[in-house]
Parts: C-alpha cells; structure tokens; sequence
C-alpha cells in the first residue's frame, strides 16, 4: 500500500558578495521588488500588506514569471522579517510551478574583514520543498538550487553595479 505522505528535501545554499551588508539587504528585504534580482519574475503584485498594512510580515504577493519557466505565477507569503538579524522567511503557498510547499529562510551575515579587504556579506538560503511526484529528490534539488543560485549571482552583480555607480554619483 503506497503511503499518502508527501515526500520533501531540502537543501542550503551559501554565496559570498562583495558588497557591504547594508546594501545586500535592503535590496533582499524587498518582498514587494523580487524582480529587483529575480531574473525569473516578471512582476509583483501585493495582494495582502500583512497585519500593518505596510508589506511587513503577513503580506501575500503575486509574482509573475518570465515565460519559459516551468510554471506561470507563484502566490508568496512573507513569514519572518527580521531587520535586526537580517533573516527573512518566504512560503509559496500557490501557484502553477513545481515548487510545491517551498519554505526559504534567507539569512545575511556580514563576513569577517581581513586588512585591506572590501566588505563582503555572506548570503545563506536554506529551503524546504516537496519532492513532485515522478521526480526524484535529486531533480527537485537541482532545479531549486539553480534557480537559488541564479538569483543570488544576479544580486551579486546588481549589488556591484549599485557600488560602481555609487563611486561615480
């Protein structure tokens, strides 16, 4: 007798930016402005602010996705936003995309400065997912890590890009 439970994996990712904390998380913070870094979003809706109304925690977003995805719009909610850890918690609680019931807690540390050295920030993003049915484990793993990656390279650049013209302003 097959059992009824969902089968889930998890997997963290972690990525160094040569970027000062500050600015790594203003931009990540953002659960209104996920295509700031999100190459894969086309757009963002806030459909519920949260209990204050302002897009604290509580606050439900639609996100469109670029076409060619597996998948059309994701419904996101904003679980944890904690500005003095630095630690944000998104659910996807919706949507037509493979990431079914993914948790993501996305925490930012401030990496230790050596002499003379830029400042750098560590990104780590930790996640839960059910595993679809006729996919492995691994497959779920690969697809959610490279998307995780993707994103976060895509931070890294914009980041730099934001220090450069920062240099010029």
């Amino acid at each position: 007798m097959e059992s009824s439970k969902r089968k889930q994996c998890c997997s963290t990712i972690i990525e160094t930016i040569e970027a000062p904390l500050p600015l790594v998380w203003s931009i990540l913070r953002r659960f209104d402005k996920p295509q700031a870094y999100k190459r894969f979003v086309k757009s963002c809706t806030i459909r519920y602010g949260g209990d204050d109304g302002d897009g604290g925690e509580g606050s439900v977003r639609d996100v469109t996705l670029v076409s060619g995805l597996a998948g059309d719009f994701s419904t996101e909610r904003l679980d944890e936003l904690d500005d003095e850890s630095h630690v944000m918690v998104v659910s996807i609680i919706g949507g037509n995309h493979r990431l079914v019931n993914f948790c993501s807690k996305t925490t930012v540390v401030a990496s230790p400065e050596e002499d003379n050295e830029a400042e750098k920030t560590v990104v780590v993003e930790s996640y839960v997912v059910d595993v679809p049915e006729g996919n492995s484990e691994e497959d779920t793993i690969l697809f959610a890590d490279t998307i995780i990656r993707y994103n976060l390279a895509s931070l890294a650049k914009l980041t730099k890009m934001m220090m450069e013209q920062s240099l010029y302003d």
